[in-house]
């Protein structure tokens, strides 16, 4: 009996045992199981959905994905620092060609294969509006520039390049100074920088009197603190022109230098340009010493920000600054080309230039001839871009406005200020925007999209050219057809004037009245005075140009002329 009890008592204590084990391990799996789903929800919460991959150069004007919950702020990893630059240890990009640019794969190719929603690629940003992954403006991602070599450099120490675009003067045409425009200029067309021409001369800050001065002034400022909210670069352009040389107004440029650099010295994002095109035979050596004196005021107040000088000949001489270049940091020397008239050659002195060690910025150019006026030339301005991006030259397109000549971005009568649809930009404007975008319209096809988009053909049924020549008693006068196209049913003319003093004397001033067979007008004129009559204009000089030794003539005149029909010129006098 009592070991009958014994062995009772020893099975139930094992059963005991064994339940408390299976309750134990029980207990233990669910704890494991709770564990595990915890560990699936936060990695369910660090993923980010994707619905729609960015391509590459496609703006994007929220930077914010929309199926983020804004609570959470995962930490993604292995996936390198955004950038719109290539490695600078990698060979050199390859000219683009004619096919179509492929969509990247939106995953990398290092990453293993996600088991729900791909995450997002490092997609080089478009260049100018917020990065689609980080949603950084040009500014937050490159920060402070400076120049090393002959190149840009960012923050980072990485090759950087500014492409953007210039105003026209800002007292013909403030009204794109505004928030609305800058957004359009960095989100929808790519840009990252900005230029504010300030005319000195024609009627601009340094000759058009206290009211004039004061408005420019309000400008430059409302158009720095734009660039600055929105992380673009701008530059500052001490916008000379018809006053040739920047030793005329040399005083006044002490005094604004002085003034802006001391305001904008902590803008990280502000490049000062101090003479636009210095020309009429400014000598590089007058332009240096003008230099050596602005450079220093600037350095006063921001220390090591950028500065574009200017260079003899319209900024095309840069030859000739890199023979005596100036002395100190962050400069920059500029050259200018309209793809129309320059060509290969200025090509050549700005390759050569920047092998011999000048940093070279095109702080303002056109795909038209060297007027801003005339057919677009879409080809050459191909060739510009390449060759600029092969040396990472930073480039400024000319001009942010609706005035009625090529070069302007807008079309005239468009008077909205964002928000602009192909048909409402000019041939140059749907062509810098399809660069920007990295695009670049090389094909016959897209050139001729552009070309037509704009009201233009692509070559047929321009006006015939003229060739006027005629002997007075002031020399013998050629007048020229360097371009000619249609807009709707006006025909026009771009024609290059020559006087060649064929007299016994030197010639002291002149003036020459053409016939025509039909009434025109002028869109612009450069290196002469034009005025119209009924079926006649007269050319007169300059007052840099009006002697002419005997012998020697002058052919930098010009002009471009409209009309209703096929224009014919039948005399001079």
């Amino acid at each position: 009996m009592k070991e009958s009890l014994k062995e009772k008592i020893i099975a139930y204590s094992v059963i005991g045992v064994l339940a408390l084990l299976v309750i134990g391990l029980s207990i233990r799996l669910v704890w494991i199981l709770h564990k595990n789903n915890e560990a699936n929800d936060r990695s369910g919460a660090e993923k980010i959905t994707v619905t729609e991959t960015v391509p590459t150069g496609v703006p994007s004007k929220d930077p914010t994905p929309t199926d983020v919950d804004p609570t959470l702020t995962p930490e993604i990893t292995g996936i390198p620092e955004p950038t719109d630059e290539p490695d600078p240890t990698a060979e050199p990009t390859k000219a683009p060609t004619a096919e179509p640019t492929k969509t990247p794969d939106p995953t990398p190719t290092d990453a293993p294969t996600p088991t729900t929603a791909p995450t997002p690629t490092t997609a080089p940003e478009p260049t100018g509006n917020p990065n689609p992954v980080t949603g950084k403006t040009p500014y937050e991602l490159h920060g402070k520039l400076k120049v090393s070599g002959t190149k840009i450099i960012d923050q980072n120490g990485k090759e950087f390049q500014l492409k953007g675009v210039s105003t026209h003067g800002l007292q013909w045409f403030p009204q794109y100074v505004n928030e609305e425009t800058f957004r359009t200029i960095r989100d929808e067309w790519g840009a990252n920088v900005i230029r504010l021409a300030m005319y000195t001369d024609e009627n601009g800050y340094c000759t058009g009197g206290p009211a004039v001065k004061k408005n420019l002034r309000e400008l430059i400022d409302k158009g720095v603190k734009l660039a600055d909210k929105l992380g673009m670069y701008v530059i500052i352009d001490w916008h000379i022109l018809h006053d040739l040389t920047p030793v005329k107004y040399q005083n006044e440029a002490l005094s604004f230098f002085e003034d802006v650099s001391k305001q904008y010295g902590s803008y990280g994002n502000v490049i000062y340009e101090i003479c636009n095109e210095p020309n009429g035979g400014t000598s590089w050596n007058e332009i240096k010493g003008y230099a050596e004196k602005v450079i220093p005021i600037i350095r006063k107040n921001a220390g090591d920000a950028i500065v574009i000088v200017g260079t003899p000949t319209w900024s095309q001489d840069v030859d000739q600054a890199a023979n005596n270049p100036i002395q100190g940091t962050n400069i920059m020397y500029a050259l200018h080309f309209y793809a129309g008239t320059h060509k290969d050659n200025l090509r050549q002195k700005m390759n050569a230039a920047i092998k011999r060690g000048l940093p070279v910025f095109v702080s303002e150019f056109g795909i038209t001839d060297a007027s801003g006026n005339g057919r677009c030339d879409i080809d050459e301005a191909n060739k510009w871009v390449v060759l600029m991006d092969e040396l990472k030259v930073s480039y400024v397109c000319w001009n942010l406005a609706n005035k009625n000549e090529s070069s302007s971005l807008i079309k005239a009568g468009v008077n909205k200020l964002s928000g602009f649809t192909k048909d409402e930009l000019s041939t140059e404007g749907n062509w810098l925007i399809s660069v920007l975008h990295g695009n670049l319209p090389v094909t016959e096809e897209q050139k001729e999209a552009i070309l037509q988009n704009a009201g233009q053909s692509g070559g047929e049924g321009t006006p015939d050219a003229i060739t006027f020549t005629q002997k007075t008693d002031k020399g013998t006068v050629t007048l020229m057809t360097s371009n000619t196209w249609m807009e709707g049913s006006k025909y026009c003319y771009q024609l290059s004037l020559e006087v060649k003093n064929t007299t016994s004397a030197d010639l002291s001033g002149w003036s020459f009245t053409f016939s025509c067979d039909r009434d025109v007008e002028c869109s612009n004129f450069w290196c002469c005075k034009f005025k119209k009559g009924t079926k006649s204009f007269t050319l007169s000089e300059e007052s840099w140009n009006g002697r002419i030794a005997k012998g020697a003539s002058i052919s930098d005149g010009g002009f471009i002329l409209k009309c209703d029909g096929p224009l014919k010129i039948t005399g001079v006098k």
